[in-house]
C-alpha cells in the first residue's frame, strides 16, 4: 500500500512542476545594482584635566597633532561621497577656550581649520554640540587629503590654573561616511 500511495504521490509532484508558473528572469537588473552604505566612526577624543594646564592667568595655547589615516584605503577614497563630522566639547573648568581642529596634509600644511569656541563653566551642566560639518564635493577632496588631525587649545585670560585646579575639558567627535558602491 505504501508504494501505490509512494508512486501516486511523486506523479502529482511532477505534473504540478510542469505546469507551475515561471517566468523569464532578468539578469541584467544586477547591473543596475547600487550600494549605498554609511560607517560611523570615532574621530578624535581628548580629557585634559585643568591641572595639567597650569599657567599664570594669562592667554595660553596648547597644541598637539595625531595621525589620521582612514583615506589610505584606495576603494574607501574612492567610493566616498560625503562625509559628516559631529563635535561635542564639555568643559568644567572655570575659564573660556577656543579650540580649533586642523586638518593638516602630508607636508603638515592646513587643509580646513574649524573653531570651537567654549565658553567657561559657571556651576550648570555645560556640553555644548556644536553643528555638524558636512564634507561634500571640493570640501571633502581636501577632507581625502587629510592625514594628521592637529589642535590648538587657546586658554583665556581668567583665574590662573594650578596644580590644585579642579575641572577638565572634553572633547569628542564622531564621523558618518556615506559611500556609494556601484
Amino acid at each position: 500500500m505504501k508504494s501505490k500511495y509512494y508512486h501516486f504521490s511523486s506523479i502529482i509532484l511532477l505534473v504540478f512542476l510542469f505546469f507551475s508558473c515561471s517566468s523569464d528572469l532578468d539578469f541584467d537588473q544586477v547591473n543596475d545594482l547600487k550600494l549605498e552604505p554609511a560607517f560611523v566612526a570615532n574621530v578624535a577624543y581628548f580629557d585634559i584635566p585643568a591641572n595639567k594646564l597650569i599657567d599664570d592667568g594669562g592667554n595660553h595655547e596648547a597644541d598637539d597633532a595625531r595621525s589620521f589615516d582612514v583615506f589610505k584605503d584606495k576603494f574607501f577614497n574612492d567610493h566616498l561621497k560625503k562625509a559628516e563630522l559631529d563635535f561635542e566639547i564639555e568643559n568644567t573648568i572655570d575659564r573660556a577656550f577656543v579650540v580649533n581642529l586642523f586638518l593638516l596634509d602630508a607636508n603638515e600644511k592646513v587643509l580646513q581649520t574649524i573653531t570651537f569656541n567654549v565658553p567657561a563653566y559657571r556651576g550648570a551642566a555645560n556640553v555644548i554640540k556644536y553643528p555638524t560639518e558636512v564634507f561634500e564635493n571640493e570640501r571633502l577632496e581636501l577632507l581625502k587629503q587629510t592625514v594628521k588631525i592637529g589642535f590648538k587649545i587657546s586658554i583665556s585670560s581668567g583665574t590662573p590654573l594650578n596644580s590644585q585646579s579642579l575641572g577638565s575639558l572634553k572633547f569628542r567627535s564622531g564621523a558618518t561616511a556615506y559611500l556609494i558602491i556601484g
